[in-house]
């Protein structure tokens, strides 16, 4: 465990969680002898922290490294390198390095809602099962209780108890939803990573989810770290936003200041492709040319060089840190003081 004896500097409460220059790599393999002859750097020195009670938005385009992140940072993939630092009590764990016996009762303060409702549910369990078995692989051992738990589980997440003894065929996809969202709440975690939560949902139904989580999220205090690509639902949910390109967070600010002011061409070209509904306002589409880099072999200097439109020299050779340029706003770019870019205005 790790300990901290003082808080920050500036008085402000330590953070629940701290990544710090995570990378994440995997081997490219070829040959009869399965030579290692690269490796793709699906995570490349990515640092944020989230606060308790905070929903933390990490958007980019699809290969951009985010449900890497949030895989790596609950230890469902070893790290590369780096720091995940977990706070306990009066100190720090760092999930990273962590013993995998002590593991086990580090993840019940951390779980994830994943992206398909529909693979992500074992269709040979009941609901019973599939809710209670996180109960019963931490210790609870009596099936009444669990059934209690899980009764009060489903409630919460606005199913009916009659349903505990259903199969997932027998729902629909929303309802699927809920139940990995109790399956999530079962051990009373402290942070959750949902990942694309409701990207596979219908419209009508993704807002009644989105409303449950936040509903969930006032009344047991819970943290998330919401991964997506609908930055409209990012805009309702979130209260900062980070912005990943090719493995590295390219931009982080609060919600409201990176979508009325972004400081990154690549935010501006994300944001700019938001529809907005209403046939009066013609927004201009911010086109990239090229195509994502490879991550196996990414370019010198600033990785989105080859597809920004500002670029200069400096930005070949040169790669960016993570900065603050403002209070609260860090961008990875050489000019964005000398960029003025439009964010889309509510």
């Amino acid at each position: 465990m790790i300990k901290e004896t003082t808080e920050p500097a500036n008085g402000a409460p330590r953070p629940l969680l701290k990544v710090r220059n995570l990378k994440t790599h995997f081997p490219i393999v070829k040959g009869f002898l399965k030579r290692v002859v690269g490796h793709v750097k699906a995570v490349d020195g990515v640092s944020f922290d989230i606060h308790d009670g905070e929903c933390l938005g990490l958007v980019g385009e699809s290969g951009s490294g985010k449900t890497t992140v949030g895989r790596t940072i609950l230890r469902a993939i070893n790290p590369t390198a780096g720091n995940v630092e977990f706070r306990v009590d009066d100190g720090y764990v760092d999930v990273a390095k962590v013993e995998a016996e002590k593991l086990k009762d580090l993840r019940r303060r951390m779980q994830m809602i994943f992206q398909d409702p529909y693979s992500s549910l074992n269709p040979r369990m009941s609901v019973m099962d599939l809710i209670g078995e996180p109960l019963l692989a931490h210790g609870m051992r009596s099936r009444r209780e669990r059934e209690t738990r899980v009764r009060e589980l489903l409630v919460q997440v606005g199913l009916k108890p009659q349903h505990l003894n259903r199969y997932p065929h027998a729902f629909s996809g929303g309802q699927r939803q809920r139940i990995g969202i109790a399956r999530a709440l079962a051990l009373n975690p402290r942070l959750i990573v949902a990942d694309e939560a409701v990207s596979a949902l219908d419209v009508s139904v993704q807002a009644q989810v989105l409303n449950l989580l936040q509903d969930l999220q006032k009344q047991f205090g819970l943290t998330y770290l919401f991964i997506a690509h609908d930055l409209s639902v990012v805009r309702h949910i979130c209260d900062r936003v980070a912005v990943m390109y090719l493995g590295r967070i390219v931009e982080l600010a609060e919600v409201d200041r990176l979508f009325d002011s972004p400081k990154h061409p690549y935010t501006e070209a994300l944001l700019s492709s938001i529809p907005v509904p209403d046939p009066k306002n013609k927004s201009q589409r911010k086109l990239l040319s090229g195509e994502t880099a490879d991550p196996s072999n990414p370019p010198p200097g600033c990785s989105f060089h080859p597809r920004c439109p500002y670029a200069e020299k400096k930005c070949r050779t040169e790669e960016p840190v993570l900065r603050e340029v403002e209070p609260g706003h860090f961008v990875s770019c050489h000019l964005s003081e000398q960029l003025s870019l439009e964010g889309m205005r509510r």
